[in-house]
């Protein structure tokens, strides 16, 4: 569990407020169709410009392709501009991801170990940085609009992004982003040696107050704190 909520903290991705079809291929070319990569971009950007405050349900699916390990994982996740998130797990329960916008902190219950990191020295990438108020996705990423119908997804679009600044927390983020709303709906994220962090998430609720507690954490005494 360790590896996937760090993984969580180098590479959270967008919001996804509605399931999709578990099939995908990964090296589907770009449609042709008047939307581009670009235009598509373009949407999300302006969704997520107009959301100050998010809130779901979320499912996680970490897959370690080395051992053919898959990890699943449910809780519940709020961001709020600029820079707050909270990720509060169900199952397995008790771990946490929150951010006050200044400091990162990721506990994991199982080993009673907190690592806390200032966020200006994290490795956010641009797919949560926009989320959060910062950043810009045709600015961070080079995209590609993929073909949503041999992916086997309906009603959406299928963005991905390779970053122009290579970073070791990910190679290739995956946007899964609904036609109707321009909201990012799933999110695949890909390292470089091929494991996969999947979030789909359900029961969206947006621009409503979350209160300051949400983004603050005090963790268990006997807690080892860690700070690399």
């Amino acid at each position: 569990m360790r590896k996937a909520l760090l993984a969580l903290a180098l590479a959270l991705p967008a919001l996804s407020p509605l399931a999709l079809r578990p099939a995908f291929a990964q090296t589907a070319e770009a449609p042709s169709q008047e939307e581009t990569a670009a235009s598509v971009a373009e949407r999300v950007q302006a969704f997520y410009n107009r959301t100050r405050t998010y809130r779901a349900d979320f499912r996680q699916e970490f897959t370690i392709k080395a051992h053919n390990q898959k990890k699943t994982s449910e809780g519940r996740v709020a961001f709020e501009k600029p820079g707050k998130m909270s990720f509060t797990y169900t199952q397995p329960t008790g771990n946490r991801v929150v951010s006050d916008g200044k400091t990162l902190k990721v506990y994991e219950a199982e080993n009673r170990q907190m690592f806390e990191q200032q966020v200006e020295r994290s490795q956010y990438p641009a797919a949560l940085a926009f989320l959060m108020g910062e950043g810009n996705l045709q600015e961070a990423f080079e995209l590609r609009l993929l073909d949503a119908k041999a992916m086997g997804v309906e009603g959406a679009w299928v963005l991905e992004g390779t970053p122009k600044d290579p970073t070791p927390a990910y190679q290739k983020v995956l946007l899964y982003i609904d036609k109707a709303t321009a909201q990012v709906r799933r999110v695949l994220i890909i390292d470089a040696q091929g494991n996969r962090n999947r979030f789909d998430f359900s029961n969206p609720v947006v621009n409503t107050k979350i209160p300051a507690r949400e983004f603050t954490f005090s963790p268990p005494p006997g807690t080892q704190i860690i700070k690399p």
